[in-house]
């Protein structure tokens, strides 16, 4: 019989802190973390949290099932009122229009293009479909939806306008891109004022691309092109864009040409694409999102990326462009459910851990990975998990201070200031990641945090509850195995009230796309607003219990963390 010991575990400079624990064994449940409030490796973009919106048409279809309905750039309800209050919700949700289609799509304004068809069903198009037409009374319908919801708009452009496919090589495209469409749009769009703060090239074109590629030192010429037309007609505007490039998965030799070429100040984030689970009828899907191991295989990548941009591209960084977890319109009753949070959360606390300034969410609404749902558009339960505003506006990470240590504990990836560790005790996993914010909105729990520490605590294990106590190098260094006792760890934590958020499955179905709060089922109002959150009072100082399967947001309103205090 295994004795109960704590694990105690330290980080530097924490505002938010995610910990993902996957225990097996009952007799494993005390963890004990001090928090170094004083190192900081990382920061985010303020707007780190985005969503996107495609252009897929209801014929979109993926084994057997056609899950993208009316939710289209192109014929979505803009009116419908849960849509425009779930984004007013964020207050300024950073949503990136873009998506597979987006390189056989034209605008309608200008000399250059005369009819405006509709996407159609054409076996021998890109992803199976003719090309397509953006109207310009559309866009001014899009833009005052995003103007009167608060929306910072990325918009991704038709990166194989002038191109052809190559007669001898696979599907790369030749030639160089062809800018007079794209100008119109973009001169159209100051015309009306619209405020776009970033515009990107192509989509899933680099490397060997999905089905249609371009050769990096051709792309990377194509960017100061883009570049070219932007300060040209931008001038001395003090709205002027940021430019982001290929969105794209990541390809680090492809990647390093396209920099290399463009050259300094022309690009200002790279984008690249991640959709880490497999496809979206993969039966293993809920096991993968359950797995740390499997989780964590995905950070090479992000490390990588990071690497590769600070070297040949040290005036831009890295964003995650597009990410929908499954790919090919995620998992049916998988990407809209409870567990996807798993995954979505790990998601994001990883991209900040590799110093990516922004995350977009395939997709706000459309397949199966919709935060809203694509025919009611009620809330999945993503949603209430997307916190949108200076998430992770500060943050850091550490390895363990020795205690309880395996080979994992010392796993370090190519950056020193930057570990994911992978703690073991006694054969049992613990998965640990961390990242912190000065301040938070967690969708309409409209958590303005102005001080303090928010950690968010994710517990993958099926039958182990932990308890968590928090104390703060500033004070005194964590208990150690021996004497151990909650009372004297509590004498070294945080003192005051904390307010804690539990969210869990309904009736324990991970498969549910439905989600209590603190036991309460989280519901649309009468006039459809997003229902208001209350958390739960708790002694800042007492065992915080993490219920098994479950996902903890608990805010420390008298943490001091130094390290954040100026961002």
């Amino acid at each position: 019989m295994h004795k109960r010991m704590p694990l105690s575990l330290s980080f530097p400079v924490p505002l938010l802190l995610l910990l993902l624990f996957s225990g097996l064994c009952p007799t494993l449940s005390a963890i004990v973390v001090s928090i170094k409030s004083v190192t900081t490796i990382a920061k985010t973009d303020d707007n780190f949290v985005c969503a996107t919106m495609d252009w897929w048409p209801p014929d979109k279809c993926n084994y057997g099932i056609c899950p993208w309905g009316n939710s289209s750039i192109l014929n979505l309800d803009l009116n419908n009122p849960i849509l425009v209050n779930a984004l007013k919700a964020f207050g300024s949700l950073r949503i990136r229009i873009g998506g597979s289609l987006q390189d056989q799509v034209s605008y309608k304004v200008g000399d250059s293009v005369h009819a405006c068809p509709d996407f159609k069903i054409n076996k021998r198009g890109l992803f199976g479909f003719t090309k397509g037409c953006l109207p310009m009374q559309r866009w001014d319908e899009l833009n005052k939806l995003f103007k009167s919801t608060g929306s910072i708009i990325t918009f991704g452009l038709n990166a194989l306008a002038g191109r052809s496919k190559s007669n001898s090589s696979g599907n790369l495209y030749e030639g160089q891109w062809d800018p007079t469409n794209a100008r119109d749009f973009i001169k159209y769009t100051l015309s009306k004022n619209y405020t776009i703060e970033s515009w990107e090239l192509g989509n899933e074109l680099s490397g060997s691309g999905v089905s249609a590629s371009v050769e990096a030192v051709q792309y990377g010429k194509d960017m100061i092109v883009l570049k070219n037309v932007i300060n040209d007609l931008y001038g001395q505007s003090k709205q002027h864009p940021k430019l982001l490039a290929p969105g794209g998965f990541f390809d680090e030799k492809w990647f390093a040409d396209m920099l290399q070429t463009s050259g300094p100040g022309v690009i200002d984030a790279a984008t690249h694409h991640i959709y880490n689970l497999g496809p979206g009828n993969d039966k293993d899907l809920i096991r993968k999102i359950q797995d740390p191991y499997y989780l964590d295989q995905v950070a090479q990548t992000f490390n990588d990326a990071l690497i590769t941009v600070g070297e040949f591209g040290p005036w831009s960084s890295p964003w995650i462009g597009e990410s929908g977890g499954a790919y090919n319109s995620g998992g049916k009753s998988v990407s809209n459910a409870f567990v996807d949070g798993f995954w979505y959360l790990d998601q994001l606390g990883m991209a900040s851990a590799y110093n990516h300034k922004v995350y977009c969410r395939q997709a706000l609404i459309g397949g199966n990975y919709c935060l809203l749902d694509t025919t009611t558009f009620v809330p999945n339960p993503d949603f209430y998990r997307f916190v949108p505003q200076n998430l992770f506006d500060c943050f850091a990470l550490a390895p363990t201070d020795g205690t309880g240590s395996s080979s994992h504990n010392k796993r370090r990836l190519a950056l020193p200031s930057c570990i994911r560790s992978l703690l073991q005790q006694e054969g049992k996993i613990r998965r640990i990641t961390v990242f912190f914010s000065r301040t938070i909105l967690h969708a309409a729990i409209d958590l303005f945090l102005q001080s303090g520490v928010t950690l968010l605590l994710i517990n993958l294990s099926n039958s182990t509850a932990f308890d968590v106590v928090v104390t703060s190098d500033l004070n005194l260094y964590p208990p150690r195995s021996a004497g151990f006792s909650f009372t004297s760890a509590n004498e070294q934590g945080q003192h005051g009230e904390r307010e804690e958020y539990h969210l869990t499955a309904q009736g324990g179905d991970l498969r549910s796309s439905e989600m209590l709060l603190n036991g309460k089922l989280l519901k649309l109002t009468p006039s459809f607003e997003i229902p208001p959150m209350e958390p739960s009072i708790a002694s800042a100082g007492a065992p915080l219990r993490i219920a098994p399967l479950s996902i903890a947001f608990v805010r420390f309103k008298d943490f001091k963390a130094p390290a954040c205090a100026g961002n």
